[in-house]
Parts: structure tokens; sequence; C-alpha cells
């Protein structure tokens, strides 16, 4: 719960047990060089910097020296250590804690797992301009003002409608994360491109089979739900529409150039079940595989 949290880090209770806004320069400081893992049931929404602190959100490290916005959601495991014992640590910014509960009964308790920040790692966190960072903050100071006055009916709708705000607004400035950082989302579908013809070019891949999001997501470092985000915008195609169009080049390929039988080439491809390659085939290309191979005589 949100308040043994504030008891683990030694800050004064939170006005209210389901809820806490909390100034990040506020909080002692009681890590070391060696990782301290925690678990929250509550949902993290943060805007903060961090210098000479270390911090893991599942596998994935992060540096907080630059101003980032930053989302995690219950029951995610991270991580904090000292990066340096030497060097001083510094921190700034907010920090607000909802619990699921806090949401009871609002049509935010159904939909704020609709937004797909949630589940990027900590190194996909969001890089605010001076303007997004001033609207995000006026919206959470909203909500510490509300936090902080005297608990009436209408202080959680006044809340929850400021939560809300803050994430549609979340969702506008990731989007133009994703366009603006062109050079880097196009290395981005550059690495893929080269990552699925190698796969689907290995002499392993029956063995293997077709590869999953997960997978490619793993192999570019990215979580699955940034990497599609971030292709669906760059190229208007997520990551599994990426995956079988090289695999339909392919399967094209094996058709025209070679006398393989149509079971044959859906097994090279990785298909344990030749109608579930001779429908995704004819999904994408509006031809059975036949069909297609009739057409090279």
């Amino acid at each position: 719960m949100i308040s043994e949290f504030h008891d683990f880090v030694q800050l004064p209770p939170p006005q209210h047990p389901l809820l806490s806004v909390v100034d990040v320069s506020t909080v002692p400081h009681r890590y070391g060089q060696q990782p301290t893992s925690m678990v929250f049931d509550f949902y993290s929404i943060s805007i903060k910097r961090m210098r000479n602190v270390h911090v893991h959100y599942g596998q994935q490290p992060f540096d907080f020296n630059e101003g980032v916005l930053s989302f995690m959601a219950p029951h995610q495991v991270f991580s904090m250590a000292v990066a340096d014992a030497a060097e001083e640590v510094q921190k700034s910014g907010w920090v607000v804690y909802i619990h699921p509960d806090f949401l009871w009964n609002t049509p935010l308790a159904t939909t704020i797992r609709q937004y797909d920040f949630w589940e990027y790692s900590l190194k996909e966190s969001l890089f605010l301009s001076a303007r997004e960072e001033a609207t995000m903050l006026t919206l959470l100071f909203a909500m510490q003002q509300e936090y902080m006055s005297t608990i009436d009916r209408f202080s959680k709708p006044i809340i929850v409608s400021h939560l809300d705000s803050l994430l549609h607004y979340a969702d506008r400035f990731y989007h133009r994360q994703f366009l603006t950082r062109e050079k880097a989302n196009h290395e981005v579908l550059t690495r893929l491109e080269t990552l699925l013809h190698t796969y689907f070019n290995s002499p392993e891949l029956p063995e293997r089979g077709v590869p999953t999001v997960h997978y490619v997501a793993d192999c570019l470092h990215l979580s699955p739900k940034y990497l599609s985000n971030l292709l669906r915008v760059v190229t208007g195609q997520n990551t599994q529409q990426h995956i079988h169009a090289q695999l339909i080049v392919k399967a094209k390929e094996k058709l025209s150039t070679t006398s393989r039988t149509v079971s044959e080439i859906a097994y090279e491809l990785g298909f344990e079940h030749v109608p579930s390659f001779s429908k995704l085939f004819k999904a994408k290309t509006n031809l059975s595989p036949r069909e297609f191979r009739a057409a090279f005589p």
C-alpha cells in the first residue's frame, strides 16, 4: 500500500491512503550501491531528474539525468542503487502514486490500462519539451492542491479528471516523440528489417518457427508495445505486420523460383500447419499459394 511505501522511504504518512503526491527532493536517501528491489501495488507517474542513481525496471536500466515522464504499473519489479558512492545523490521532481482502488467506480478504472505506455520500459520514458513539462506540472500541481485540501465528495472526481487529462497529454506527447525522433526511429526500422531478413534466411527457421513480436522486441532491446507503436507511427504497420510482410516476401520467392510443394515451403518458413500458412498468404495477397504459383509458368 502507499502508506507502507511512505513508511519505507521515511516520508510522513500520505494525506489519503490510496493517493499520494510526493516532492522527490524531500525523499530521504536510503539505498546503497547494492540494488534495493521493490514491487508496487499501485500506479506511479513521475516527472523527475536524478543524478548518481541507477534504476532498473524489470530487466531494463535507466539513467534519470534528464527530465523525463515515466510510468509504472502495479506489480512491476524495480530496483534502485547509487552509481558512485563517492558522488552526491541529486534528485528533483514529482511523483504521483495512485492505488487502483482510488479509481473504483470511475470510467478511468476501466480505461487506464488502455494506454500502452504502462507497458513501456523505463528507457522508453517520455522526454518532455519545456512547454510539455509545464503542461504536465500544471496538472500535477492541481492534483496536489486538491490532495492537500480537505477531502470531500468533490475531491475524487476532480483528481480523477486531472489524472485523465494528464494521461491524454502523455499519449499525445509520446506520439510527438515518435514523429520528431526521426533518425533514431529509422535506425530501429533498419535494424528490424535486417533482423527479419537474417531470420527468414536462416537454415534453422523450420525448427525455430515464425518469430514472435516479443522475440523481435527483445532482439531490438525495446518493449513490444513501444516497438509496435513506434513502427505504426513511422510506417503505418505494427511489428506483427512487418513480420508477416517479410514472411510473405520469402514465401513469394520460394513459390515463384522453386518447385517445392506448398507443404514443404510452409514447413521451411516455420509453420507447423499448412492451412495456417495458406490462410495467412491469402489474407495478405488475395491469392492462395497455388494461385500465386500459377502466375509463374
